[in-house]
């Protein structure tokens, strides 16, 4: 039965231990979650009993900053993980309904071996895999494949536009001839057309090229807004980009990503907070002020007011490449000014993962606020992040999923066969996003 009123769309993120940077220390959670195939299995299940439309995993090809001396990657998770496409393979063999969107670069992957890999997903799970697409900007992937630093950005993106467009030339079916700035392809698949036709398309980030991608290419755009206003703003801009495209409103979702600490009383949400807190590493909140441009603030006191704070400019990148723009960076500096914050509650921020919309609270709390941001041009549905695997996610799928399908906002049964029907897009007849 089509629902009466529009409906959120819900990713559930499943790459790791969690995102919040201490999950891997909780003893109910395993820090061997990258690498474990009943971790994704687990994850996808959960996904499946609360209807959700997908299952998301994030994915660089390096382990970042590893020879950064002040970084203790030693000390975090998501550090070693499989393949997310194959581990998105092993998952649709034992799914039957959840979406399968795994992570790759447009940078460091060809188009042809990436669309017969993804068309070849396509038929094994019926029609319900994705694709998170991502230009890399992490110095250490770039040395992996033999460069001396991330390509520029305009190089970057120009290179996914035309990868999409000839991974959707190929998934159409026939012969391609392709010459391009940076593919040549003659040739066809050697599989039938993927049953979506075209697989959806992720991608994220701020920045202009950025955005412009998104409005041109993508089906999803993957937000990291920390506040109601911000995701409006972001909302609007990327939106307002679709229609020089020959793209209406419609055809672009906008999933902000959220984390919850979820309890039937806002005292034991409280609780699920402090308890991750308490495991924090000082290091690792060292190494994380450091990531995202904070001057190195090794030996201040926990406790007292950190210093007035001045940004750092010499790793410009490096908030871009976790999802977080300099501005976010800003608000925070600004807060810790206004607020005479301590280091250990900039480490509260920082570690917590709540550079996307956090909150802790009821499932009614939650739900409203989610409710806020889909009902006045803030969302389309959202990513959840859960902070530690797997019990947040349970968390998420037994409490709050219910109060959503009180209020009508998420489905209660899937009523499509494949992840291209759960996200109700159209079945593309030919090349989106073409026009210059």
């Amino acid at each position: 039965m089509t629902p009466s009123r529009r409906q959120m769309k819900l990713g559930l993120s499943i790459a790791s231990a969690g995102y919040h940077y201490s999950a891997w220390r909780l003893p109910e959670v395993s820090a061997l979650s990258g690498m474990d195939i009943e971790h994704h299995l687990r994850g996808a299940a959960i996904a499946e009993r609360g209807k959700m439309d997908f299952v998301f995993m994030a994915d660089w090809s390096s382990i970042m900053n590893v020879t950064d001396e002040r970084i203790a990657r030693d000390k975090e998770h998501a550090q070693v993980k499989l393949d997310p496409v194959l581990a998105c393979a092993a998952l649709a063999a034992v799914t039957r309904d959840v979406g399968l969107v795994p992570t790759a670069s447009t940078t460091y992957n060809h188009p042809y071996a990436f669309a017969r890999r993804m068309a070849s997903i396509d038929h094994v799970s019926r029609g319900r895999i994705g694709w998170n697409m991502v230009t890399s900007t992490n110095i250490d992937e770039a040395m992996n494949f033999g460069l001396d630093g991330p390509i520029d950005s305009d190089t970057r993106h120009a290179r996914a536009a035309e990868f999409v467009d000839v991974m959707r030339d190929l998934w159409q079916g026939g012969p391609v001839d392709h010459a391009g700035g940076q593919f040549r392809i003659q040739g066809s698949l050697d599989l039938p057309r993927p049953p979506q036709g075209f697989l959806p398309i992720i991608t994220a980030g701020a920045s202009v090229n950025a955005q412009e991608l998104a409005a041109r290419s993508a089906d999803i755009c993957y937000g990291g807004q920390p506040s109601l206003e911000m995701a409006r703003r972001y909302y609007a801009s990327v939106k307002g980009r679709l229609g020089k495209y020959g793209r209406s409103e419609d055809d672009l979702l906008m999933m902000p990503g959220i984390m919850c600490f979820i309890g039937r009383t806002q005292q034991e949400a409280q609780d699920k907070f402090d308890a991750i807190q308490a495991v924090m590493n000082v290091e690792v909140g060292i190494g994380q002020l450091l990531l995202n441009h904070f001057p190195d603030l090794t030996g201040l006191p926990l406790d007292e007011p950190v210093p007035d704070l001045r940004m750092r400019t010499d790793n410009l990148g490096s908030a871009r490449l976790a999802g977080r723009e300099p501005e976010m960076t800003l608000a925070l500096m600004d807060r810790a000014r206004e607020e005479k914050l301590t280091l250990r509650q900039l480490f509260d921020v920082a570690m917590c993962g709540f550079w996307s919309l956090g909150v802790i609270g009821t499932p009614e709390r939650i739900a409203d606020m989610m409710e806020e941001w889909f009902t006045t041009g803030a969302a389309d549905g959202f990513m959840v992040q859960p902070p530690y695997m797997p019990g947040a996610a349970d968390d998420f799928v037994d409490l709050v999923i219910p109060e959503l399908q009180r209020r009508g906002l998420h489905r209660t049964a899937y009523t499509g066969r494949t992840l291209r029907d759960h996200l109700e897009l159209p079945r593309l007849s030919g090349l989106a996003g073409a026009a210059a």
